[in-house]
């Protein structure tokens, strides 16, 4: 009799200490999975490759407001408005354009972040388009006949009413360097679609495109960023471990 309450003592003890093991190791679990905030809000910022441009680059000036919306966790609404001027002086025609454009479209970060970062590697597409007016200022006639040599033409002409619309991929790397606050690098591929030309005459330079290639509809830009990031609300992810708990 006596031997049967000692094993059972002893299984009752290794039980006990079985349940206080598994307690805190639970306990310990819980405290290691933390909940994460995400931020939801508009980020609205400046281009800050065109002001520095426009200091080091002569016959240049441009300015660009850029913003996006986060949607979902992983996509963004995007948004980039501008403005730009930009002489073209080459040996056989010089030529002057100004305009504005617009390019929407989204982002998808491809960047899993850890516990406290709001650190972005994004993807995105755009839709372009862009108003502008050209004013050709002179340009050679070109002749390979050494009876007439080449004439230069130095009469202005302006052609206004000008557009082009493209289509864009868009890679961008988004640091946040203070709360809110973010710095980013971005390049660009772009794809024409269509434009309105002057007759007898090629538009040389898109705003918000850049320099246009006869044997081309190709485009390439790049882009760096400040912005700022206005908080509307926020949404905490649970732990998938303490969903299935």
């Amino acid at each position: 009799m006596m031997k049967i309450a000692h094993t059972l003592l002893c299984c009752i003890s290794i039980f006990c200490c079985t349940q206080v093991m598994s307690a805190q190791k639970k306990k310990e679990v819980k405290k290691d999975t933390v909940s994460k905030v995400e931020k939801f809000g508009l980020r609205v910022g400046i281009d800050l490759a065109k002001p520095l441009r426009s200091v080091l680059e002569d016959g240049y000036s441009g300015f660009e407001i850029i913003g996006d919306f986060r949607v979902t966790k992983k996509f963004y609404a995007a948004l980039e408005l501008g403005t730009e001027k930009k002489d073209w002086i080459e040996p056989y025609v010089t030529a002057k354009t100004s305009g504005s454009y617009a390019k929407i479209g989204f982002d998808y970060n491809a960047y899993e972040n850890w516990l406290g970062m709001e650190n972005a590697i994004t993807l995105g597409l755009r839709y372009g388009f862009s108003t502008f007016e050209q004013e050709l200022l002179s340009y050679r006639i070109y002749t390979d006949n050494p009876a007439f040599p080449t004439q230069t033409i130095n009469t202005p002409e302006m052609y206004s009413g000008l557009s082009a619309h493209w289509a864009e991929f868009i890679i961008s790397i988004k640091t946040e360097i203070a709360n809110n606050l973010y710095l980013s690098i971005n390049a660009q591929l772009k794809r024409k679609v269509s434009e309105k030309e002057p007759e007898n005459f090629a538009n040389l330079y898109i705003p918000g495109f850049n320099r246009t290639y006869d044997y081309s509809k190709f485009g390439v830009g790049y882009g760096y960023s400040i912005s700022y990031l206005i908080p509307l609300f926020k949404k905490t992810e649970i732990p998938k471990d303490d969903i299935l708990k």
